[in-house]
């Protein structure tokens, strides 16, 4: 059977913890897109750890995990986070990497950069990880694939024709220094010579594994409202977040996947800019911020402090019923715990119209949150895992957002750890 494990909202809802528990009863995770430009959160056993580019299931012995042509591999960052694993005790996990993916070049964390400087207070807040420079060489058709390592008099033409083109921009337009034929080459030599063990079909992989009737996980990265299409344009990541495209960012048919859960937290957090309608403030934002995820709410690749909010239904029926869930897993709902009164965004005042569907970007800029509010629990709900065990008001607060998405709630996380879950039939 094969899943996809995606997020409903901003990123940064769970779906590390999520991917890392449901792998257990994984044969293989495959990571389906993106770059290292955001990180899952896990905390096991073996310690806590914050992944970039390895798939969440590398904690499982017994799991292959993938990285798909979808994704920007960043191979200094793959071999720093394997060497990382080693270094905790962690058994050494079965990796494959696609023949087709395409490696983040360090121009790309340059091109990055000189943009946001460019911009200055228009920037997008990127991570100057080198995602959006990568994704528009590579439909651009100039990106380097894995596989062209191999064939030495290509792979220099090709370096020759694209040092060409970012030598131009770099001198006439940004005026930075301009980039050297040979430094790029030997890294990517160097690149060959560390990715020559993962390299694989992994489409003929997972083709074999489907007919034998293995359990394959597909697990994205950040949510629906960054997808580039979707989600809350401009101020988006450069690659499609959704379960749509699941499917091609690691090579089997959509109709292979049988169930798409979607994971959103019990309130809204985002790293960087872009429109946030039910976005707190001031003490009441940084309480909130303190005392969410495991260690706060700061980004798990940049440190940044994350915006916060109330939970906002409008925008998670949106990233839930969009891609397809079949499914929902709410997390984090334990850091609620010392709220008074908790509120849920119902609706959106647009111009004095009442909107209980997520518009277009320019609509959301304008957009004033309408709010229900709920009593709170005012009680520690880890350690609880029988969810008619957790208090009356905790479990009005999840059955109205259950309701509202008109998607089941199937799991709840109660608390940072793999086993802090309660199972909601």
């Amino acid at each position: 059977m094969v899943k996809a494990i995606i997020g409903a909202n901003w990123g940064d809802e769970g779906k590390g913890k999520i991917t890392d528990m449901l792998a257990n009863d994984a044969d293989i995770v495959v990571r389906f897109q993106g770059g290292a430009n955001a990180g899952h959160t896990i905390i096991n056993n073996y310690g806590r750890f914050a992944l970039h580019t390895l798939p969440s299931g590398v904690f499982n012995k017994n799991v292959v995990s993938i990285i798909g042509s979808g994704v920007a591999l960043d191979v200094d960052r793959f071999i720093e986070e394997i060497h990382n694993l080693e270094n905790n005790n962690v058994p050494i996990p079965k990796i494959l990497i696609s023949d087709r993916t395409q490696i983040v070049m360090p121009y790309h964390k340059l091109f990055d950069l000189y943009e946001e400087e460019r911009l200055k207070g228009k920037s997008f807040g990127s991570t100057k990880s080198g995602i959006a420079p990568f994704y528009s060489d590579k439909y651009s058709k100039i990106g380097f694939t894995v596989s062209e390592l191999d064939f030495d008099d290509y792979l220099k033409e090709h370096l020759k024709n694209v040092i060409e083109i970012k030598n131009s921009i770099l001198h006439n337009f940004y005026h930075k220094d301009i980039l050297n034929f040979n430094e790029l080459y030997e890294k990517l030599i160097n690149y060959k010579n560390k990715l020559k063990p993962y390299i694989c079909d992994t489409t003929k992989y997972l083709r074999n594994a489907i007919n034998e009737n293995k359990n394959i996980l597909l697990e994205g990265q950040l949510g629906t409202l960054k997808d580039t299409d979707y989600g809350i344009y401009p101020m988006v990541t450069s690659s499609h977040t959704i379960a749509g495209f699941a499917s091609i960012g690691c090579g089997i048919p959509p109709y292979y996947i049988k169930d798409i859960i979607g994971v959103t937290k019990a309130y809204s957090s985002a790293v960087g800019a872009g429109a946030f309608v039910s976005e707190i403030f001031g003490d009441e934002a940084e309480e909130l911020r303190k005392r969410g995820g495991d260690k706060g709410e700061y980004g798990a690749t940049t440190g940044r402090p994350r915006r916060v909010g109330w939970y906002d239904l409008v925008a998670s029926k949106y990233g839930v019923n969009m891609p397809g869930c079949t499914e929902v897993a709410l997390t984090v709902i334990d850091a609620l715990h010392y709220l008074d009164e908790i509120k849920i965004c119902v609706a959106y005042d647009i111009n004095g119209e009442i909107c209980y569907d997520f518009p277009t970007t320019q609509y959301l800029n304008i957009a004033k949150p309408v709010y229900k509010s709920f009593k709170g629990w005012k009680s520690d709900i880890r350690g609880i895992k029988n969810y008619n065990d957790l208090p009356k008001e905790c479990r009005e607060y999840i059955e109205f957002i259950e309701n509202g998405l008109k998607v089941p709630i199937t799991m709840i996380s109660n608390g940072p750890d793999r086993n802090d879950i309660i199972y909601k039939k």
